[in-house]
């Protein structure tokens, strides 16, 4: 007689239901027992790490008392020698052996310390530069601080110009106007830059870099080339401007004597304040009275220009701008910032670095008067080659192309619209 499939299913079903229970039964207890073991061995690592701890502050505490006893024995010592009259201030002992510390060093660890250059060229390594390739180190290592021009950004140090203003109110001190040896230029260089990479130039960027800074001084020619060969003969304009201190001798018997201390001022009295009594007088004479008052009280701020030729050169570019669009005009004035560090335009312009630009088209090349021109100036003036747009143009997309052997330090123009806005600024300052 056949049964039906119900009760076939049914005790097949719970059956395996029974197994499955059994083996998550027989799982948990495995897990539970590891987990205790885990913890087991957690407790004794916890309990020998104690245990150790124990023995090291009981190790340490011992110590701890044995140099207490140790300083209290020498304290006592001390106090018996006092007692006794005996000196404590006694020189260590004298010994003719070696400490034994350390050992010598060799020549690659001395060779690496001494790296110092001296006037006479001594300390320089093997090596070459011209200024053509400085040009291409500087801008890429230098210029970020000191300027294409070495006319120096922002607060960095200018390395180019400021001669014969030494003796000047505001002296402008620079390689070329106050360094008097160039070992000073190539140690410094060498030793302490690129500001952030310092001593990551090789021997001939070093020599390359300072060659283009004596360029930028207009103290070589553009095809000059430094050299450990030719160094120590190259000497700086500024190289008599320093003078032995001779004080100590011939100024301070005069006035270490002993002070005076007769007939003294019975008392001191603060009458004026120095911002209200011009106390050095611009043209010599004696000290005049400020008109100021307390409430206007100077303050003392630099300024680059004077506002009056500010304005006035203004005014001037103004007039002279209205020919042209004026869109055209103040986008060749922002193009021209980066020429103003060495060229000049506008009422009064007068040479930089570079000559003044007014009446600039038409001129003949080399032309400007009391400006030292380079070789290939001279010679494209002797030719009778004249400035035209298309020149200028030519000439600002790729000055070292175009000229080759000018002194303009300067990579050029890349866009268009900048060479036109330019030469649109410039046609408009005559003479």
């Amino acid at each position: 007689m056949s049964k039906s499939l119900n009760q076939l299913v049914l005790p097949i079903a719970g059956g395996t239901a029974l197994a499955i229970s059994a083996a998550l039964l027989v799982a948990n207890l495995d897990y539970g027992q590891n987990q205790i073991e885990s913890l087991e061995r957690r407790v004794e690592q916890v309990s020998l790490q104690a245990e150790d701890a124990s023995k090291r502050a009981s190790e340490e505490a011992q110590v701890v008392t044995e140099l207490r006893a140790k300083i209290e024995e020498i304290q006592a010592s001390a106090n018996e020698r006092v007692a006794s009259g005996e000196n404590l201030t006694e020189y260590a002992p004298r010994t003719d052996g070696k400490f034994g510390l350390g050992r010598e060093a060799v020549s690659e660890e001395i060779a690496a310390w001494d790296v110092d250059v001296l006037p006479d060229g001594r300390g320089l390594p093997e090596g070459r530069g011209d200024a053509y390739t400085g040009e291409e180190v500087f801008a890429d290592k230098c210029a970020s601080c000191h300027g294409d021009f070495a006319e120096g950004v922002d607060n960095w140090p200018v390395l180019a110009g400021g001669f014969d203003t030494l003796a000047d109110k505001d002296p402008v001190k620079t390689v070329g106007s106050y360094w008097p040896y160039l070992s000073t230029v190539w140690d410094y260089v060498h030793r302490s830059m690129p500001f952030g990479e310092a001593q990551t130039l090789t021997a001939d960027e070093t020599y390359a870099i300072v060659a283009y800074i004596l360029y930028s001084n207009d103290l070589v020619d553009d095809d000059f080339e430094l050299s450990h060969e030719n160094f120590a003969d190259f000497e700086m304009y500024n190289k008599d401007g320093f003078v032995v201190d001779d004080r100590p001798e011939l100024e301070y018997t005069k006035w270490r004597a002993e002070p005076c201390m007769e007939n003294c001022k019975p008392s001191v009295e603060i009458t004026m304040r120095a911002t209200f009594l011009d106390v050095t007088p611009e043209d010599g004479g004696e000290s005049v009275m400020n008109d100021a008052t307390a409430q206007d009280t100077p303050t003392f701020v630099a300024t680059t220009a004077a506002p009056e030729a500010a304005e006035r050169d203004t005014e001037v570019a103004a007039a002279s701008s209205t020919a042209i669009d004026p869109a055209l005009f103040a986008s060749g004035e922002k193009v021209f910032k980066k020429c103003k560090a060495c060229h000049a335009v506008g009422e009064g312009a007068k040479n930089k670095s570079g000559p003044q630009l007014n009446g600039l088209f038409g001129r003949q090349m080399g032309s400007v008067e009391g400006f030292k021109y380079s070789k290939v100036f001279v010679a494209a003036h002797g030719e009778g080659r004249v400035w035209d747009e298309a020149a200028l143009v030519e000439f600002l997309a790729k000055p070292r192309s175009y000229m080759k052997g000018t002194k303009m330090a300067f990579s050029g123009l890349k866009k268009e619209d900048d060479l036109a806005a330019i030469t649109a600024y410039l046609k408009s300052f005559g003479e």
